[in-house]
């Protein structure tokens, strides 16, 4: 890790260079890359920081078939209680298969019927839940559609609640980690979709309900904790899966990977990727907070000097042979007065030389400038110095 100290002018004078650490993150060998991904469009993203890890067109947009619902879910969250009764239309009964099959004028609860939108995928309960939030599926939509744009989803658009397919209905692999890393941070949206199953009753007639979790990743891999299966023709087979071990916790998602009867591609493809990430990957403190990077002279100041620091912590999922630098620029010119926790200048973190953050450094010091005060009792103590030195 190479550590550079420079002041922010139009000449730069370099301070210091600190050479490679001991416990160095650079290693000789190199990370192999995940082979054979049958999926079109493929992703896997560190939950923790956002940080793409690996892609394949993870970018292109494609159609999302049932993975829409983790949005369909946390918009749902977000807006109502789990104890709301939904009313069912005709509209939602009519919805095609896979469903719950619900009928009109029965009721539920909204938290039972977002069991079974994650749990089982019911399409009919996906279109009872928007009309129930958003007034009509259209409307719902445009919800949708408005979140995804808030979390930084910006090639995504939505179109039915369900997933099915339809004109405009469309996203990509980085979109949809990025809507699932969202997703995951909230604890209900986490509990729902790790239920191995659910009992439940319609609230007028009392028809009853078992079913059970049919997301087949939970029970494959080592750590899994999500998150959404996903067809449709136009689609094929998408999943989009969370997994977490020890301190790292990754998101990956898979579009088009298959098409009947290649169901099982979806599995490979992510045991392929989530493997490569554990086997690869480790988060890492790259920078300290309150790290004391050098002092600075204060000009004005009835005191002289701050030192400056470092005001948060940087934690980095790196792989194996990725390099970290890390360059401070220091303001080259600090007039009093100067509070603790005042600006002095920021660090750049770089990896493998492309910019990855800033930090912000300041002071660790209160300095008050001078003033009228402090310039006469200095000359008037000085001034009895001489006096009584003299005597």
């Amino acid at each position: 890790m190479i550590i550079m100290i420079k002041t922010l002018s139009k000449k730069i004078y370099i301070f210091l260079i600190i050479v490679i650490l001991s416990n160095n993150i650079v290693y000789a060998d190199e990370c192999e890359q995940p082979k054979k991904i049958y999926a079109y469009s493929a992703l896997l993203m560190d939950k923790k920081s956002g940080r793409v890890l690996w892609e394949k067109k993870g970018y292109d947009q494609r159609a999302m078939a049932s993975t829409t619902k983790i949005m369909t879910c946390i918009v749902a969250l977000e807006s109502c209680k789990l104890d709301e009764i939904v009313k069912v239309s005709k509209k939602a009964s009519k919805a095609p298969r896979v469903k719950l099959n619900i009928k009109p004028e029965e009721e539920y609860h909204l938290g039972d019927l977002l069991h079974a939108l994650m749990l089982i995928s019911s399409n009919d309960v996906a279109v009872a839940i928007a009309e129930h939030v958003g007034g009509s599926t259209e409307e719902f939509c445009s919800l949708m559609t408005k979140k995804a744009k808030q979390i930084g989803a910006i090639n995504t658009c939505y179109k039915t609640p369900n997933g099915l397919d339809a004109e405009g209905h469309y996203t990509t692999a980085y979109d949809l980690a990025l809507i699932t890393r969202y997703a995951l941070n909230n604890e209900m949206f986490v509990k729902l979709i790790n239920t191995p199953s659910i009992n439940f009753s319609e609230l007028t007639k009392g028809r009853n309900f078992n079913i059970n979790n049919k997301n087949a990743f939970l029970n494959m891999y080592n750590g899994a904790n999500g998150v959404k299966t996903g067809y449709t023709s136009k689609a094929g087979y998408c999943f989009v899966g969370s997994a977490r071990r020890n301190d790292l916790e990754l998101i990956s998602v898979v579009l088009a990977s298959g098409w009947p009867n290649n169901k099982t591609y979806r599995w490979n493809d992510t045991t392929k990727i989530m493997d490569y990430g554990f086997n690869n990957y480790k988060s890492m403190i790259v920078l300290e907070e309150g790290k004391s990077i050098c002092g600075l002279k204060v000009q004005k100041g009835i005191d002289k000097d701050i030192k400056v620091l470092t005001s948060d912590q940087v934690e980095i999922t790196l792989s194996k042979n990725e390099k970290v630098d890390i360059i401070y620029n220091v303001k080259p010119k600090i007039i009093a007065p100067v509070e603790v926790g005042q600006n002095v200048g920021e660090a750049q973190v770089f990896i493998d030389n492309k910019y990855y953050c800033s930090v912000p450094l300041i002071s660790n010091t209160k300095i008050e400038k001078i003033n009228y005060n402090y310039v006469f009792n200095k000359v008037f103590k000085s001034f009895f110095n001489i006096i009584g030195n003299a005597n």
